[in-house]
């Protein structure tokens, strides 16, 4: 190894470090590991800026906008109260309906947003019935992680994966990866809802209490609402359509927010871009950059010739190796700069004799998005929902979260691992 590649292999587990300690915020620490590989002379800045991926940031940008519009009209709330009483707030009935409706929702839109707008509601939900809120959290948490796992749009990794390899279309990952994400969420949520079937109980009062809520009173703006609506399904029609348009994930996302921009008037602007979330955007700037760093100096071209020589180039040990070593790294740290490593490795692994690189990329993406259930730190939605758990007095403890989200990402992982195999590599 040359002297470049040892300093870059040095910027980067040291910038890796600091991103796992959490003692400083990770988009001050991606950003400054991006920037030392160009002052270090690893890569210059016009090769670091063609590392970056504009369509991940460009989709990200587009769908927060549209989503932080959306927001204002209160149709999430008048979803989440509609659906508590089309089960007559029975407390289990609605953790069920609450996890399915999150899981859908992170599916089209990104996760963090999902729980953001789903969280104050569940707890005004609690409030009322009287019931522990932990559970309905948890649950939360892990539908959001599973529902973003079955499309390009609903995870970063899949779209860094779907910005990497054009092939994997936005009908790729809902026809690969939807029917092991519906099973998951189904046998998780079976398995929470007879786990906590004893804590959630309540009273008739309560209930109807519940019942007595108008949701049509959430909704603040009608006809705001009619333009985020025709512009959301406009979208996700793009999303669908957009290979045989031929149009990156980006430019629909892009032209959803700015179209929506254009309907509802310059005032929407300036809240709708102070509700981007740049610290996420930055975060992946810095990363393209630091990671860009290894692949120029044959650093991961390295580490993929490895891989091969321990699997001997074996498709099926070599998606099985990416499948559990994916969900056990993303259980502990970020897994947005372990996909943005394992992206360029797994494509030299085409160039060196491996050749059907489906199943390792579905293998990816299974591993790095259902491994954020593992622990509290695994996913950004999980670190949110603590976060907005805290200010109202409920603590969720690293163990408690990894008592209840580790044997149910093993479990998921297991289910993963058998459809993995019976679908690409049988």
């Amino acid at each position: 190894m040359d002297q470049q590649a040892i300093l870059a292999v040095a910027i980067f587990l040291v910038i890796y470090a600091l991103i796992i300690s959490e003692k400083i915020h990770r988009t001050i620490v991606a950003m400054s590991g991006g920037i030392l590989m160009i002052l270090f002379g690893v890569v210059d800045q016009e090769t670091a800026l063609h590392h970056v991926d504009f369509n991940t940031l460009g989709l990200l940008t587009g769908m927060m906008i549209i989503v932080a519009i959306t927001a204002e009209t209160g149709l999430f709330k008048y979803i989440a109260i509609w659906s508590a009483k089309k089960v007559h707030g029975d407390p289990v009935k609605i953790l069920i309906v609450l996890s399915v409706l999150t899981a859908v929702a992170s599916a089209f839109l990104d996760n963090v947003t999902t729980v953001l707008l789903m969280v104050p509601v569940t707890f005004s939900i609690t409030r009322q019935l009287r019931v522990p809120t932990i559970p309905y959290l948890l649950s939360q948490i892990f539908a959001s992680n599973i529902g973003g796992t079955a499309t390009l749009i609903g995870d970063p990794p899949n779209i860094m994966i779907g910005s990497a390899v054009k092939e994997l279309t936005f009908m790729a990952f809902i026809t690969n990866l939807a029917p092991v994400c519906l099973l998951i969420l189904a046998v998780t949520i079976a398995i929470l809802a007879f786990w906590y079937r004893k804590d959630l109980k309540t009273n008739p009062q309560l209930k109807q209490g519940i019942m007595a809520l108008d949701e049509r009173e959430e909704i603040r703006d009608s006809k705001l609402l009619r333009k985020c609506l025709i512009v959301l399904t406009l979208t996700i029609g793009g999303f669908f359509l957009h290979q045989l348009l031929h149009i990156e994930s980006a430019t629909v996302a892009l032209s959803g927010a700015f179209l929506l921009l254009l309907l509802t008037g310059e005032h929407y602007l300036e809240n709708a871009l102070t509700k981007v979330e740049w610290t996420t955007i930055f975060f992946f700037i810095g990363l393209f950059a630091l990671v860009s760093g290894l692949v120029e100096t044959g650093v991961i071209s390295k580490l993929a010739e490895y891989a091969i020589t321990l699997t001997g180039a074996d498709v099926t040990k070599t998606s099985m190796l990416i499948l559990w070593l994916s969900a056990i790294a993303s259980a502990f740290i970020d897994n947005i700069p372990f996909v943005a490593t394992m992206i360029p490795m797994i494509q030299d692994m085409g160039s060196m004799g491996v050749t059907n690189l489906d199943p390792l990329w579905w293998s990816l993406s299974l591993g790095a998005c259902l491994g954020g259930n593992g622990t509290l730190i695994g996913a950004s939605a999980n670190v949110i929902v603590a976060g907005m758990a805290a200010k109202e007095g409920q603590h969720i403890s690293f163990l408690k979260f990894l008592g209840v989200g580790f044997p149910l990402m093993i479990l998921s992982i297991v289910i993963s691992t058998i459809y993995v195999y019976l679908r690409y590599l049988l």
